[in-house]
C-alpha cells in the first residue's frame, strides 16, 4: 500500500506577505599584533553596500506594484445582503495596464479597484485565469504605465537575497521585507476559504508572509521579478512560497497571443516521488511521477485524455518527457508547462520494473473551477 509523507499544513492567504531581513556581520583577524582592524568601519561599509542594493531594487520595482481591493455581494447571517471585501497585490507587466496577480486574490470577487504606487485608482477587470497555476491577469485602462523587469527564475542560488513588496495586511501599501531564497521546487497543498489546491514547483523563502501580499512580486537584488508571493506555512512564521516567474511569464505570453491562458494537459493523477517515498514503497526509481490508483471518483487517468489514448496505466512511473528527467527540483507539471496543446512529446515511464516509451499528443487543459 502506497504511503505518503504527512503534508505540511499550508494556507493560501487571499492577501499575502513578505520576507524577514537578515543581518550580515563580519569579524576580522590579523597575524600582525600591531594592527588593530577597524571592525566597525568594515561592518558599516558592508551594511551600506547591502542596504544600497535593496534600496535601488525597491526604487526600481515599486512604481509597478499595485494594491488590489476586491468586493462582492454575499448573504449575511440574517439573510440580508452584505458586502464582502478583500484584497491583495499585483504588478504591472504591460504599459497598457495588464496586471499579474494570484487567482485566489480575485476568486469570487465582482468588483476590483487597483491602486497604483502613486495613489491613483483604476477600475480593474479579470481578463484571464490560469487553469493550472494560482495566477490571474487583471486589466486596467492605462497608458505608458511603469512595468516590471522579469528575471530568470530557472537560474537561482539557494541563499541569495530576495525582496518582497506588497500590500501587507491589506492596508500597508508597498511594504518591503527582505530575506533569502531557502529552497526551490517545493510542492504544497494550500488551503483557502475556497478550498484547497495542490501547487508545485514553488520557491521557498524565509518569509513571514502577511495577509495582503498575495500576488505581489518577489524580486532579486537587481530589481528583477523572480516570483509571485502566494502562500505561507501555517505552522511556521518564516516559511513562505512563491510561484516562479518563468511559469507566470508563460501565462502572460499565452494571453498576449490568444487572449486566454492556455496550458497543456496529460490527464493523469499522480504523486511526485521522493527518495523517502521510493524507499518506503520499494519503488524501482527514486524520482518521477507515480500515476496514482483510482479511488472512488478520483480517477488515475482521465478517460479519453492524452495519457489514456497513449496507453498509460495506474502505477506507471513517468520518469521523463522528451528526455527531460522528472526530479524533486523539476516536477511533471513544471515540465509540461513548457509545451503548448497539440504538441507531441515522448514520455518515458517504468512499468513493472521495465522502462517503456510512448508518444503522447498533449491537449488543452480546461479550467474546471
Amino acid at each position: 500500500m502506497l504511503q505518503e509523507k504527512p503534508s505540511v499544513r499550508i494556507i493560501i492567504v487571499g492577501i499575502i506577505g513578505g520576507i524577514v531581513g537578515s543581518l550580515l556581520t563580519m569579524g576580522v583577524m590579523s597575524r600582525n599584533t600591531h594592527f588593530v582592524p577597524q571592525i566597525g568601519s568594515i561592518s558599516q561599509k558592508i551594511s551600506i553596500q547591502e542596504d544600497s542594493a535593496v534600496v535601488d531594487a525597491v526604487k526600481k520595482v515599486s512604481p509597478s506594484v499595485v494594491s488590489i481591493a476586491t468586493s462582492a455581494k454575499g448573504i449575511g447571517f440574517w439573510g440580508d445582503v452584505v458586502e464582502q471585501k478583500g484584497g491583495g497585490t499585483g504588478f504591472i507587466v504591460t504599459a497598457d495596464g495588464l496586471i499579474l496577480t494570484n487567482k485566489h486574490v480575485v476568486d469570487g470577487a465582482q468588483e476590483f479597484t487597483v491602486v497604483t504606487n502613486e495613489g491613483k485608482d483604476y477600475k480593474g477587470k479579470v481578463v484571464a485565469v490560469d487553469p493550472l497555476f494560482d495566477l490571474a491577469l487583471i486589466k486596467i485602462e492605462g497608458k505608458d504605465l511603469p512595468v516590471v523587469e522579469i528575471g530568470d527564475s530557472t537560474k537561482l542560488d539557494i541563499g541569495q537575497k530576495v525582496i518582497a513588496i506588497g500590500n501587507a495586511l491589506g492596508e500597508y501599501q508597498n511594504s518591503v521585507t527582505v530575506g533569502v531564497l531557502s529552497a526551490r521546487a517545493r510542492a504544497i497543498t494550500a488551503a483557502s476559504q475556497n478550498g484547497s489546491e495542490r501547487l508545485e514547483g514553488l520557491l521557498q523563502t524565509d518569509a513571514p508572509i502577511n495577509p495582503g501580499n498575495s500576488g505581489g512580486p518577489l524580486i532579486n537584488a537587481a530589481g528583477q521579478v523572480i516570483g509571485i508571493n502566494t502562500a505561507v506555512d501555517a505552522q511556521g512564521n518564516s516559511i513562505g512560497f512563491a510561484i516562479p516567474i518563468h511559469l507566470a511569464k508563460a501565462a502572460v505570453d499565452s494571453y498576449t497571443k490568444s487572449g486566454r491562458i492556455v496550458r497543456s494537459f496529460l490527464g493523469v493523477r499522480y504523486i511526485n516521488i521522493t527518495h523517502e517515498f521510493a524507499a518506503l514503497n520499494h519503488l524501482d526509481v527514486s524520482n518521477g511521477a507515480l500515476i496514482m490508483p483510482s479511488q472512488g471518483n478520483l480517477l488515475s487517468i482521465v478517460p479519453g485524455g492524452p495519457a489514456d489514448k497513449a496507453g498509460l496505466k495506474e502505477n506507471d512511473i513517468i520518469t521523463a518527457v522528451n528526455g527531460e528527467k522528472i526530479e524533486q527540483s523539476k516536477s511533471l507539471v513544471t515540465i509540461l508547462s513548457a509545451y503548448t496543446p497539440g504538441t507531441k512529446v515522448e514520455v518515458t515511464y517504468m512499468r513493472k520494473g521495465k522502462e517503456e516509451k510512448v508518444t503522447v499528443e498533449l491537449t488543452e487543459l480546461k479550467d474546471t473551477k
